[in-house]
């Protein structure tokens, strides 16, 4: 019974968090609509990361490499009068994968500060080249002018330069992202990525190809990150060296932490304090950065499990408590 419950909670709370997401631009103004799109772009950024850190246990300090590829790629695409706005982002998506297949083959043999170490290095190797190879990447001053096409033809054909529009165009495929991410953490191959964190050694005593499985992780995180990066140079109407460098890598990874790594949803609830923080600060200074950080800072320290993910625990101990107390109760 109360697995069933449980069950139907849950299903309500996922039906709200959707109501909410399609909900939110009907009732919040033009700058919060815009806020809450480049929300759901990091979102799907930190999530794809989580994959990588918080399920299988492997922390990337490169991991805009991919986020860049997929922006550049796309960018130059819009630029070039590509007529398929959603099939650029594909494109961009694809090659952030095959970026993430080659610079995986060579990371995921490695451990703990070995593998950060070394995917710094390739995502600043790919800085540099966006940075220097000025006749195809624009140099400094990156890719702009990107011209958004409609979608779809003849009376069917919708303007997504509006941010209303262009908002639910991120929310189709923050949504998407979330429903096949939570598929593959929740099936058999989530559970071996969560073994390999745990124990690695013992779950290649099973006879499981340890690098196979950090290799596949590490490619789909590629996947969605690249689109995240394609969605974002749309959203920023520009592809800049800026998001392969090594801070933009770190975007994620504080997000991550501070949502919660082994919580799902831990890494968007991060992005969505990141975010409204840094919004409430920039209202009243310029020195936003300092008082962002004196915030985050005891935000670590108190929810040592991420904010989301604290509380998720405390919640659940409060109900194995009251649990036990029931069962004593119903002995007595």
């Amino acid at each position: 019974m109360g697995g069933v419950f449980s069950k139907k909670r849950a299903l309500a709370l996922w039906a709200a968090g959707l109501f909410l997401v399609l909900g939110l631009p009907f009732i919040i103004n033009t700058y919060m609509t815009l806020l809450m799109t480049e929300i759901m772009i990091m979102g799907i950024f930190a999530l794809s990361f989580n994959l990588l850190f918080g399920y299988t246990g492997l922390l990337s300090f490169g991991h805009a490499a991919f986020f860049g590829i997929g922006g550049y790629i796309t960018a130059f695409l819009m630029i070039h009068d590509f007529p398929s706005m959603p099939l650029a982002i594909l494109v961009g998506s694809l090659v952030a994968t095959l970026a993430a297949v080659v610079v995986g083959y060579f990371s995921v043999k490695l451990d703990e500060i070995y593998f950060a170490i070394l995917t710094l290095g390739f995502g600043m190797m790919f800085y540099t080249l966006a940075h220097q190879w000025r006749s195809v990447t624009g140099g400094s001053d990156g890719l702009t002018g990107l011209v958004l096409p409609s979608l779809g033809a003849g009376f069917l054909s919708v303007n997504i330069s509006t941010p209303k529009s262009f908002y639910y165009v991120v929310a189709c495929l923050f949504v998407f992202t979330v429903a096949i991410l939570l598929r593959i953490v929740r099936s058999s191959f989530g559970l071996v990525l969560m073994s390999i964190r745990e124990n690695k050694e013992r779950t290649a005593f099973t006879g499981i190809d340890i690098r196979a499985y950090r290799l596949a992780s590490f490619v789909i995180s590629g996947l969605f990150a690249g689109m995240a990066g394609g969605l974002f140079a749309i959203f920023d109407r520009m592809a800049s060296p800026s998001m392969l460098h090594w801070t933009a890598s770190a975007e994620p990874v504080l997000m991550t932490v501070l949502g919660g790594a082994h919580v799902f949803l831990g890494p968007v609830v991060g992005a969505v304090i990141f975010f409204l923080v840094e919004y409430m600060i920039t209202k009243f200074t310029d020195i936003w950065m300092i008082f962002l950080g004196a915030i985050l800072i005891p935000l670590v320290i108190f929810f040592p499990e991420g904010v989301l993910g604290t509380i998720l625990a405390k919640w659940g101990k409060k109900q194995h408590i009251k649990g036990e107390e029931g069962a004593r109760g119903e002995h007595s």
